[in-house]
């Protein structure tokens, strides 16, 4: 596509998110408006953004859960940043998160990774997970500025793959001398999810492209074909994708998560 239509798209994108309005798919209006051009428009978004004052400190990767993919047409993952302004950390495993300014607001219950080093771009997760120096369960709030949720993938990923907000748990180090063992407990770990008390579904570890850490990989490799997007730094966390669908919330709900395993925290986040 043209630059100038990036541009253009890159604005409208970026003022809803500003005004928390709805519009419509892009991928509709604009003939040739694929995952490549997603990611051009997205970066110009980005640019935006950091223009503004607003500073990532991470990523996060969308549509890792397969099973999930007939339910919204897509046929992929994709990834986008993650703001100090977006993120909450827990305390005690609580958090408060007021919705306002997010559209069409969606649950999702995630594992997250902190990166120590380079990222090999593999799907073995022992591997990836030696380029990690923590990990934690997350909440991630996701929306989505098309009606009904209906949508083509690119279209997710140029609005900022749904990301709304991310709630951090409590990071636990990774030891490097027990990198198999953590990578089948993460793949094995079973969670929760549940609105004021009630049980709405469960999923595992492996939901997340067979693997959290293989979703790391995945992203890793993605990130090197694009010259417009750095490379994963140390420090920077990553949300590796739901482990569920994703649930409507609402203010005054109050969702948890429980975990099968101790090596996991569960989260209790009430909407405002």
């Amino acid at each position: 596509m043209e630059a100038g239509a990036i541009a253009a798209i890159a604005a409208e994108l970026d003022a809803a998110e500003r005004e928390a309005r709805l519009i419509a798919p892009v991928a509709a209006r604009y003939a040739g408006f694929d995952l490549d051009a997603a990611y051009r428009a997205a970066a110009r978004v980005h640019a935006l953004r950091v223009a503004r004052g607003r500073r990532a400190v991470g990523r996060k990767i969308g549509f890792t859960n397969r099973s999930i993919w007939p339910l919204y047409g897509v046929d992929g993952p994709m990834w986008a940043y993650v703001y100090a302004d977006t993120v909450t950390e827990a305390r005690e495993g609580r958090a408060r998160v007021a919705l306002a300014g997010l559209v069409q607001p969606r649950i999702e219950p995630e594992i997250c990774l902190r990166i120590r080093g380079p990222v090999p771009a593999t799907p073995d997760p022992a591997q990836v997970l030696a380029a990690c120096d923590a990990y934690c369960h997350a909440i991630e709030i996701v929306h989505c500025h098309f009606e009904g949720w209906r949508f083509a993938l690119a279209d997710a990923a140029v609005d900022s793959a749904l990301h709304g907000r991310l709630v951090v748990g409590a990071w636990r180090e990774i030891d490097p001398a027990r990198l198999d063992h953590l990578a089948a407990t993460l793949h094995d770990a079973e969670v929760s999810l549940a609105r004021d008390g009630t049980t709405v579904e469960r999923g595992r570890g492996a939901n997340a492209l067979g693997h959290p850490a293989s979703a790391l990989g995945y992203l890793a490799e993605v990130l090197a074909r694009r010259p417009d997007a750095p490379p994963l730094a140390a420090g920077e966390i990553v949300s590796t994708g739901t482990l569920t669908d994703a649930h409507p919330v609402a203010a005054g709900e109050t969702w948890s998560t429980r975990w099968d395993t101790g090596a996991l925290d569960g989260l209790t986040v009430e909407f405002t």
